[in-house]
């Protein structure tokens, strides 16, 4: 396989709602801002892969031929991709795939997601409307009529692990809420900068147990995108390429009586564990010099820190409460706000991500910069209890 490189890219704002903006309008910003940056036209496109989880939010079905119209690329060959929240990440493992295999040389990458369109502002609320088109990804014979969401479904994970191992705990959650947002308010696209205290969290209105509402992410708007390109085009384009050298991907079984057990991510783990041997990474904590990984709850953030082998298994909130994984500790994680604190906007969120570790590689990261980075991790989740994960190693 050939190497690939990250050229160009770019990231809207996350927001609440994007009034002004269609879907694909969004798209059209995203993927202006990486071609500027590549310093390309879009003739030199080869192919195109987009990450856009629900056909609801949008309210079109096969929205990426909308999308890859409006960019105009017609004619030139492009994929959809939708693995829930693992979106962005599995967009970005296809459109490796894409150069890595020699078939193109340059490879639009880009999520999009506008959830809010899809209620009507007259008769409904959105979150209710978000909530119901995000039920379609459970079991529609059982899940379903039993009312499952994303937050109950996650918070069977994490009462599991705390049964098992004491953790984490609520005050462990609360810091990683506290971390996130306050790491926002560095971040320029977040949708939710916002400095809170620990006391805050913890009074913050119960959501499901154990998750309060600061514990959870918000339903967010936005697009972002990445070119990726061969080695040889890849050093004709920039003098500031970043690498993906290590990936890795899973899929769990998506009924969780199936597997042995529910107090570990087993997808992130096979994920982690493969790009690590592609990048030739032994000890992460060591090896890494920070990561975004998904946050869409506070919990799943700490046993995140097990499941990419940061630490032994059970001893995820260590991590926080050592402040190993604060900015300007061992291995600073969600240095952009993490879902919780950007945002997240499912399609894009993975490709947000990695846009933020190359933003810190490339040295280009202003106030929030992690110092003298040279490689990080992007774990993309998705999924009923974390049933896909893509793990990316971004290095310079």
């Amino acid at each position: 396989m050939r190497d690939v490189a990250i050229v160009g890219m770019g990231c809207t704002k996350f927001k609440a709602r994007w009034v002004d903006k269609t879907y694909y309008e969004l798209a059209f910003d995203a993927a202006k801002m990486a071609l500027e940056d590549a310093g390309v036209d879009k003739d030199r496109i080869d192919c195109a892969v987009y990450g856009i989880y629900n056909d609801f939010f949008q309210r079109q079905y096969q929205p990426d031929a909308f999308v890859h119209d409006y960019l105009g690329l017609g004619l030139k060959p492009m994929v959809r991709v939708n693995s829930g929240g693992a979106t962005g990440g599995a967009a970005l493992r296809i459109g490796y795939a894409e150069v890595a295999s020699g078939l193109y040389d340059i490879c639009l990458v880009l999520g999009v997601e506008k959830c809010a369109d899809c209620y009507n502002y007259e008769v409904a609320m959105a979150t209710p409307e978000v909530l119901r088109a995000i039920l379609y990804t459970a079991d529609m014979t059982y899940d379903n009529p039993a009312g499952r969401t994303a937050a109950s479904g996650f918070a069977l994970a994490v009462v599991a692990h705390r049964e098992k191992y004491g953790n984490p705990t609520d005050e462990q959650m609360a810091k990683v809420s506290v971390k996130n947002h306050f790491n926002a308010t560095k971040n320029p696209v977040a949708q939710s900068p916002k400095i809170i205290t620990v006391e805050d969290v913890l009074n913050s209105r119960m959501i499901v147990e154990p998750f309060r509402f600061y514990d959870n992410c918000l339903y967010t708007e936005g697009a972002a995108a990445v070119i990726l390109a061969s080695k040889k085009v890849a050093h004709e384009i920039t003098d500031n390429p970043v690498w993906i050298g290590g990936l890795g991907a899973s899929v769990d079984y998506v009924m969780p009586g199936n597997r042995p057990n529910i107090y570990t991510y087993e997808s992130s783990r096979v994920a982690a564990r493969k790009a690590y041997e592609m990048a030739g990474i032994t000890n992460p904590l060591k090896e890494l010099d920070l990561a975004e990984l998904h946050d869409a709850f506070t919990g799943t953030e700490i046993m995140a820190y097990e499941d990419c082998f940061f630490c032994e298994e059970g001893r995820g909130g260590d991590l926080i409460d050592e402040g190993a994984v604060m900015p300007g500790g061992e291995i600073p994680v969600n240095l952009s706000g993490g879902l919780i604190g950007c945002g997240h906007a499912v399609g894009a969120t993975g490709i947000m991500q990695t846009f933020e570790i190359a933003t810190h590689l490339r040295g280009q990261a202003g106030e929030r910069q992690a110092p003298n980075a040279r490689r990080g991790l992007v774990q993309s989740i998705g999924g009923t209890l974390c049933t896909w994960t893509v793990c990316l190693v971004l290095e310079n």
